[in-house]
């Protein structure tokens, strides 16, 4: 039994590895070309970039890992299945659940590992990332920089530029918009921004515009006034001491989210979107072994050894898995259903049919 273990599980490993590759550099490609441009186009440093990078693969894992556990398990068993290997197996007096015992295991350990990344990793890893991007926007204020979008968060200025090449900026517009009174406006043809790192400052440089003044005698009023050069600076001072004492709801870990919600409650505030986020952690680490166990005896009936056939039917199971998620999670966030049924629904309904199927197929 323990030669047939050890050969089961050298299948599924290598289908494992094989998928788990894959998925996760189709997943980084997009994300890959906008860390590409940081380093090209944007002069982020290289460091800077790699932090990124790393700090990206634990929310990847979040999805890589349950699918491809559940692509490994079709291939695994679709192997055995079409070679005639399992039918020897059930013929010696070993069943399926014996057969398939150490592949459930490896679910629940893989659920177990999911539930770590989840939990702790992916959050503290995406809160890291945030900070870093925000240490670049200090360093390097054109690599948050956006062309031909409204650009928020400079204290009480919206920009928008059409063009940004490196640190050179060309038809610039700056909005400030003041409570009570007309909002004002600067205009320039190019320009140039600069950061100031020690003070937490952007300065730009604008050249041949218009800017929008207060008159002297009525400051309610503007003046135009024509400039060849004009100089302000940006403060993000505010900005960065917001961001360093705030996480985001997904950058919580259980416990975390647990002390807000205790917090929500004594304010009579609804904390159900954070009791939505602990069960969206908890039910993802589930999905490996859920997904595992209706993969088993999905790869029997498939009767497949082709790779392409197996990455194409874990794909589509994922799918409908991923969608009745985001609907439970949608369902939940309307107060249709309580958070744990709403979000625990496709692991409910995966897992029943997973348990059924199996069984059916370990009588045949």
């Amino acid at each position: 039994m323990r030669i047939l273990r050890d050969y089961i599980l050298k299948e599924f490993f290598y289908s494992f590895s094989l998928s788990i590759v894959v998925f996760t550099f189709v997943l980084l490609i997009g994300n890959i070309i906008q860390i590409a441009n940081l380093v090209i186009n944007k002069g982020v440093d290289l460091i800077s970039v790699l932090k990124l990078f790393l700090y990206l693969i634990p929310w990847l894992l979040s999805f890589t890992l349950p699918i491809a556990a559940l692509t490994a398990v079709i291939l695994t068993f679709g192997r055995l299945s079409s070679d005639g290997e399992l039918t020897a197996m059930k013929a010696s007096g070993i069943s399926l659940y014996r057969i398939s015992f150490p592949v459930l295991m490896v679910g629940a350990i893989f659920s177990f590992v999911g539930f770590i990344i989840n939990d702790q990793v992916s959050p503290n890893a995406s809160f890291a990332s945030r900070r870093v991007v925000k240490e670049i926007g200090i360093r390097r204020p054109t690599a948050i920089l956006e062309e031909g979008t409204f650009i928020r968060g400079f204290e009480n200025y919206i920009l928008f530029i059409y063009e940004i090449r490196g640190n050179k900026l060309k038809n610039i517009r700056i909005y400030q918009p003041q409570e009570g009174k007309p909002t004002r406006t600067i205009v320039a043809e190019h320009g140039e921004i600069n950061s100031i790192p020690e003070k937490n400052l952007i300065e730009l440089k604008l050249f041949n515009g218009t800017s929008e003044e207060p008159s002297p005698t009525d400051p309610g009023t503007f003046y135009k006034l024509n400039f060849k050069t004009y100089y302000m600076s940006l403060d993000l001072s505010k900005m960065l001491k917001r961001e360093r004492i705030q996480k985001k709801t997904r950058e919580m870990t259980i416990k975390e989210l647990n002390q807000e919600i205790g917090y929500f409650g004594s304010q009579k505030i609804d904390p159900t979107p954070l009791f939505v986020e602990i069960y969206k952690k908890i039910n993802m680490s589930f999905a490996s072994f859920v997904l595992i166990l209706i993969g088993i005896p999905l790869g029997i009936r498939a009767h497949r050894s082709e790779r392409s056939i197996g990455f194409g039917i874990s794909l589509v199971l994922f799918a409908v898995y991923w969608g009745l998620f985001l609907g439970g999670i949608a369902i939940s966030l309307k107060g249709a259903a309580s958070p744990l049924l709403g979000v625990s629904l496709p692991n409910i309904i995966f897992f029943i049919l997973g348990v059924i199927s199996f069984v059916n197929a370990a009588r045949r």
